[in-house]
C-alpha cells in the first residue's frame, strides 16, 4: 500500500491534484485546507497518503502532516461516516475536528458539509477517547504570541533556504501582508524572490 508520495505537483482540479513521481501521476483528493498550501504547480510537493479500495475503484487521499491522516483513518471507521464526509471534517483542520470531539461540541462538527447532528453524536461517542494526543500535540503549539512565532518561523525558513538576510526580511514583510498562515507566506515569499 501507498503511504507516501513525493514528486512534482503536476496540476490543481479541486478536491483532486496529480502528483508526478518520476513519470506516473497519482490522482488524490485533498481537504480544502491542504489546497490552500500547496506549492506552485511544477514545484516538489510530499502528500501523506490513505488509499480506499471498493467494488467500483479505488481513491487515493492525501494530508500534509500524519495527524490528519490518523484521523481521517479514525473517522472512517464511524459508522456512516464515509470519505467525503471524513474530508469535510478535515477541511476545518485536524486540532478544530479533535478539540470539537474530545469537548463533546457537535455543532462545530456540523458545520462540515454532509455531516448532521446524528453523525456528529455517532463520531464524538466513537472518537473522544482516540483523539486527545492529537488535542496535546496542538496544545504544545503556542497559541497567544501566534504572530511572533510565525514572524520568526517565517524568516528561520526563508534564511535556511538560503536567501540573504536583507531580501529575505522584505519578501517576509510583504507575504505577511498577503497571507495569515506560515504555508502561504512561505510561498508567497519565496516566489518573490525567485529570479524573475
Amino acid at each position: 500500500m501507498i503511504s507516501r508520495l513525493r514528486g512534482e505537483l503536476a496540476a490543481i482540479e479541486a478536491p483532486n491534484v496529480l502528483v508526478d513521481c518520476q513519470g506516473v501521476g497519482y490522482e488524490v483528493t485533498v481537504p480544502d485546507g491542504v489546497l490552500v498550501q500547496l506549492p506552485m504547480i511544477g514545484d516538489r510537493v510530499t502528500l501523506l497518503v490513505r488509499q480506499t479500495f471498493r467494488e467500483d475503484g479505488q481513491s487515493m487521499f492525501g494530508f500534509l502532516t500524519s495527524d490528519s491522516r490518523r484521523l481521517f483513518d479514525l473517522l472512517l471507521g464511524v459508522s456512516g461516516c464515509g470519505p467525503k464526509s471524513a474530508l469535510n471534517l478535515l477541511s476545518l483542520d485536524e486540532q478544530t475536528v479533535a478539540r470539537a470531539i474530545v469537548q463533546g461540541d457537535s455543532k462545530t462538527l456540523t458545520r462540515a458539509s454532509g455531516v448532521g447532528p446524528k453523525l456528529a453524536q455517532k463520531i464524538i461517542i466513537d472518537l473522544k477517547d482516540k483523539v486527545g494526543d492529537i488535542v496535546m500535540r496542538g496544545q504544545m503549539v503556542p497559541t497567544k504570541p501566534v504572530l511572533v512565532q510565525e514572524d520568526d518561523d517565517l524568516m528561520a525558513a526563508l534564511l535556511a533556504l538560503g536567501f540573504r538576510r536583507a531580501e529575505a526580511e522584505a519578501a517576509a514583510e510583504q507575504a505577511r501582508a498577503e497571507a495569515t498562515d506560515i504555508h502561504g507566506q512561505i510561498r508567497i515569499a519565496t516566489a518573490l524572490m525567485r529570479p524573475k
